[in-house]
């Protein structure tokens, strides 16, 4: 299943959300700063997405379906979007094999900015996980931020994780959040069917959001896994011995959620000085990028081996 933001030409569980900005722009009070905060895979950079082909097919054919929260896929910005060269969107995001937005990116995106608009519609910016802004970054975006050109709005998303004061304080902040229940029905919807008739009741995580269930059921079917029957335990004993995390991003962000999905439910009352010994390490890995190949001996020796 396609989970990317860009393909997703129906919006679920964030009507309240678009209702508000869509407001905002029609009344003529939308800021030209928004920061979009919440868990990753809950559906910012979506609703984001809905948002300015709302805006950019306002008065054209196949315009934007307000009711339905659903994109035309006729529309002329949908296909423009979709073909990433719609001249009133720029998109920034990590670059393959990188860790972080570099400040090459920001340079070329403020040289684009500089361009004389190739129409009169608005011009939007999204900025895709906004942790990972190196200082350099940050620091030639807090330039434009600070006195944006008339009719440029940009839209940071961010990944509820830490973040330079000095971003936030730029931006209208919304919070995006959604429930256990709100995730279940969102995911139920973009897969056509019931989650739990189709996963272990043992991998679904509480605290999961849509976009991570996504990226979980790929991964399952991708492996050839038995989705009903898998248990955590063997699910984690796969994922490490497959090693396929060391060179693909959603298998190590799969597996590090679920190591820490497997403490928080086996280890964090029992075995509280374990838990905190193994969270404190997967901390440390993330911070300060440390050998996580012997971590994932360590604990699969102490923990699943027993």
């Amino acid at each position: 299943m396609n989970s990317s933001p860009l393909n997703q030409i129906q919006l679920y569980g964030l009507k309240n959300e678009f209702k508000e900005l869509t407001n905002l722009y029609s009344t003529g009070n939308f800021p030209n700063k928004i920061l979009l905060s919440g868990q990753k895979g809950c559906g910012k950079c979506t609703l984001a997405y809905h948002l300015i082909n709302y805006v950019l097919s306002m008065n054209e054919d196949y315009s934007y379906d307000s009711e339905n929260l659903k994109i035309n896929e006729k529309s002329k910005q949908f296909i423009l979007i979709n073909n990433r060269t719609n001249p009133n969107l720029h998109y920034i995001d990590v670059l393959p094999d990188k860790k972080n937005i570099e400040i090459k990116q920001i340079r070329n995106l403020i040289n684009e900015l500089n361009k004389s608009s190739f129409n009169s519609k608005p011009r939007f910016v999204i900025i895709d996980n906004l942790e990972t802004l190196n200082i350099n970054s940050i620091n030639a975006l807090l330039k434009i931020l600070e006195e944006p050109s008339q009719n440029i709005f940009f839209i940071l998303i961010h990944n509820n994780k830490k973040i330079l004061p000095t971003l936030k304080s730029r931006c209208l902040i919304f919070k995006i959040n959604l429930s256990n229940s709100e995730s279940i029905n969102v995911i139920n919807k973009l897969i056509n069917d019931n989650i739990h008739s189709i996963l272990n009741k043992d991998l679904i995580n509480y605290y999961a959001s849509p976009g991570d269930l996504v990226n979980l059921l790929n991964y399952l079917k991708k492996s050839n896994l038995d989705a009903k029957n898998l248990r955590l335990k063997d699910f984690l004993v796969f994922l490490i011995n497959d090693s396929n995390y060391k060179k693909d991003s959603n298998t190590k962000t799969i597996l590090y959620n679920f190591i820490e999905f497997f403490l928080n439910k086996n280890l964090s009352i029992k075995y509280i000085d374990y838990f905190n010994y193994f969270i404190t390490k997967i901390n440390n890995i993330k911070k300060f990028n440390l050998d996580e190949e012997s971590f994932l001996i360590e604990f699969k020796s102490k923990i699943l081996n027993e």
